[in-house]
Order: structure tokens, then sequence, then C-alpha cells
């Protein structure tokens, strides 16, 4: 009888639990939420609805590994629970899993044959595989493929008598003009393809004669500014600029990827950093992020915001410009700067790093895939991705990297932090994200981490999000991805 009793209350606090986490997911507190979802699922592991609740919190904190491992759990303990199948579905869209999420939402609607939204739901998924069919069919070899990048001369593109924004006199991209850009895109208006074209051409120049690790030198006395993730929340760079100086040789910036996708003002962000480093390369640095991809952005909307704002050429040019950005960075051979994070085996060298040939699309595993993916863990060791790429590296890995390359420290972004940024592994790791606010609903603080030479010590700003257009972000995402968040 006792047994019945203790049973009776794990289930009944379970059920507590429960309701704590989700007033934690409806007040946009994510992780708190898996938190507590995880204490009921201790109490009573046999409730599906408290694995598919866990799911759609880790979907929200982009956890699509995790949500997939979840979604499944609560499929094998009720078969016929449909958001099991359709929490797993979303988590595969997210992914780009097209092929995955159609088999799911299937299942819904088998279960749900009535239901007008799964119908929706499988009819959007239903497009998405056809349309992806579709492309692989006409899809040219990339041995045969000429880059749209060699086959554009931006002195002939006309520009109308009627423009009146930014304009770039000959071919040197000037502060004056930089300038007069952002303040035409602070009021939301478009620059002119001409002169998007030099700049985005310029940058592509200069990114592929640099190698895939950058070393940066910061004289004695000189500082720099490491950014994190951006994504497309224009506003608030023009903060970070407003805050800490807008970027010059004497102000350098090292921005360290994610600087599309997401929010809705993309263009105007990678059009502003292409155009500061034609002005002064050595004013600013960028690392790739996973999101510099044509996979991420087909999905999470800088290729629809692309095609909405500038042309269907830029889709494809942008897409090869960001092949030619650099893996990493190491400042004053101290510090190492990297998207997303550290390594599957020992033993790795700046040296390798150096030399990957990165002029490709993201690969799904290896190093490259590694440095724009994976992320810390607490515990030691490794462990699988949450994201269901890369990997969970913990401190002895941060460790042994570090002593290994005679190195200081790592910073590394992806992630994103309720104050702007997490230190961890003993001090010797730093995340740092720039998008305060993310997403206009994760309520973060944004940061930035300042270096000065010589002894490169961490000064970490944070700030808050600013005000912005009533443009949402995701605007121009996938319409079947819109449905889902």
């Amino acid at each position: 009888m006792p047994v019945m009793e203790t049973d009776n209350s794990n289930t009944s606090r379970a059920e507590q639990l429960k309701q704590q986490a989700n007033e934690a997911f409806k007040g946009h507190k994510y992780s708190q939420a898996i938190d507590l979802y995880t204490q009921a699922i201790e109490l009573n592991s046999e409730n599906a609805v408290y694995f598919a609740n866990r799911a759609f919190a880790h979907t929200k904190l982009e956890e699509y590994g995790s949500a997939i491992q979840d979604g499944t759990k609560a499929i094998e303990i009720d078969p016929r629970y449909s958001k099991g199948y359709y929490r797993r579905g979303a988590a595969y869209l997210a992914m780009g899993k097209f092929k995955d999420a159609l088999k799911d939402f299937q299942q819904v609607k088998k279960l749900c044959p009535n239901d007008p939204d799964a119908s929706k739901k499988l009819k959007e998924c239903e497009k998405a595989v056809m349309k992806l069919k579709f492309e692989e069919a006409i899809a040219i070899p990339e041995s045969q493929k000429r880059l749209v990048a060699d086959s554009i001369d931006y002195h002939t593109v006309e520009v109308e008598p009627q423009y009146t924004g930014a304009r770039i006199e000959g071919d040197v991209v000037t502060l004056d003009f930089v300038k007069k850009m952002l303040d035409d895109f602070k009021n939301q208006k478009n620059l002119h393809k001409r002169y998007a074209y030099q700049i985005v051409l310029q940058t592509r120049e200069i990114l592929r004669a640099l190698p895939s690790l950058v070393d940066i030198v910061v004289p004695e006395g000189k500082h720099i500014t490491v950014c994190g993730d951006v994504h497309g929340q224009f506003y608030d760079l023009l903060n970070i600029f407003e805050l800490n100086g807008l970027p010059s040789e004497d102000n350098p910036y090292l921005f360290n990827g994610d600087f599309v996708d997401r929010g809705s003002f993309s263009v105007e962000v990678i059009l502003t950093l292409f155009a500061f480093m034609c002005m002064c390369p050595s004013a600013i640095y960028l690392t790739r992020g996973n999101h510099e991809s044509k996979s991420m952005n087909k999905i999470y909307g800088f290729e629809g915001e692309v095609r909405s704002k500038l042309s269907e050429i830029f889709v494809d040019l942008f897409a090869e410009v960001f092949c030619c950005l650099p893996l990493a960075h190491v400042i004053n051979g101290k510090v190492f700067v990297v998207h997303g994070g550290l390594f599957s085996v020992d033993g790795v060298k700046l040296s390798d790093i150096r030399a990957i040939d990165r002029f490709c699309e993201p690969p799904e595993e290896g190093l490259m895939c590694e440095a724009l993916w994976s992320d810390p863990q607490p515990q030691p060791g490794r462990g699988p991705s949450k994201r269901g790429v890369g990997l969970s590296f913990g401190g002895d890995v941060t460790k042994r990297f570090l002593q290994e390359n005679n190195l200081d420290l790592i910073v590394r972004s992806h992630e994103v932090k309720d104050e702007g940024y997490e230190i961890e592994h003993d001090g010797k790791l730093i995340t740092v994200f720039s998008a305060p606010n993310y997403c206009d609903q994760m309520g973060n603080k944004g940061a930035f981490i300042r270096f000065e030479a010589p002894d490169m010590k961490p000064n970490i700003v944070t700030f808050s999000a600013v005000p912005h257009p009533d443009v949402k972000p995701m605007a121009y995402a996938n319409n079947f991805l819109r449905m889902f968040s």
C-alpha cells in the first residue's frame, strides 16, 4: 500500500511541475521550462505529454536534436499521441529534413483526419518536399557550375536618375558613403543594386585572399571588439556602433558569424558589415557561422529577404561569398575565436584549421562542420549535440585544445544567453551573443567583448534591445516554417 501512495504522490507532483513548466514556457523562459519538464519526467517517465512539451521547449532554443529525441520518446510511450509526431516533425522541418518531417505529418493526419490544422501543415510539408525534389532534379553538377560572381560587371549596371540613395563614386567605398547608406537603411530605403553588387564583389575579393584561420595582431595600447550573432537585427547593430564607435583601423571589430537569418533586416546587416570591410579591411573581421549557408538561408528568411530587397541573382552571389568567409581567428596568438566550438577528436592544431578547404557549403561532419555547429557542455568529455549537428564538448576538451595550441581563451557565439554572454569551463571559454531580445521574444540582453593589448583580458559590455520598425522576425522565411514557430 505505501508504494501505491508514493506512486500517486509522484504522479501528482509531476503534474504540478508540468503546470509550472507550462507557465515558464508561456513567459518565454524555455531553459527553465526544460528543467521543470525534466523533473516531472524523473517522477513519471511514462507520460508522453511531458516529453512532447519538453520537445517544444527544445525547439524554441534551437536544440532540434534534443527535440527529435523527446518526440521519439513520446511516440514510443504512446504511438497514438499525435503531438509526439507533430513535435518531432517540426524539429525535422527546422533542420531542413523535409522528407523525415513529411512522414511525421502524414502520421499526424492519420491520427487526426478531421483536424484542419493538421491538413494545412501536411499540405505545406508536401509542397516543401515537392519543391526539394524539383530542385534536386534540375540541379547542375558542382563541376559544371559557373560562378555568378564571375558573370557580373557592376560598372555596367545603370543607376536611374530618380535614385536618391547612397552612391559610391568610382571604385572606392568611403566612410561618407557608408554613413549615408546606414542612414538610408535606418529609414527603410534600399541600396541600389549597382552599389550592392560592388560591395559584395569587392568583399569577395578580400575574403578569398584570406586563410581559413586568420591571425589578427592588435598592437600594444590598441583594442579589438568581438561581437556574437547579430541575426539580421540591424537596429541593434546600429546600437552597438552607437555604444562602441564605428569600425575603423583604430576601432576594429570581429563579428563571429550568424550575421543573417531570423531577423528581417539581414540584407541591411550584411551589406553594412561588407561595406565596412571594403572601406577598410583591417577595420572589420568576419567569421563564418552555421547560418552563412544555403540550407539555413533557404529556411530562416535570408533567401526570401534577398529576393524581396535585391534580386534572385543575389541569392547565389551571397551563397558564393559566404563560402569565402574564414572559419576562425586568433587574436595576438592567445584568443581563439570560432562561431560554434571544438572538435570530436583531440590533437587538432591551428595549422589543421588553417589547412581546411573552406570554399564550399558546410559539410555534415568533420572539422569545418564542428567549428560552425558545436556547443560546450558542463560535464567533461564529449557528448551528442542537442542540435543534432556537431557535438557537445566539456571543459577538459577546452583545456587540452588551449594547452596544445599555446592559447589562453576560446570565444565562441552560436547560443542565445540571458545576459548576452556566459563564462564557462573554468573561465577558459566565453560565449558572446549580440542579438538582444532575440527574435523579439527571448528577452535576453546582447553583449560584446573588448580586448586591449597587451594583457588581452576580456572586458564584457552588455546592452538591451532597441526599437525597430514593425517587421516581424522571420517575415521572409518559408511559410511552412512560420506555421510551426
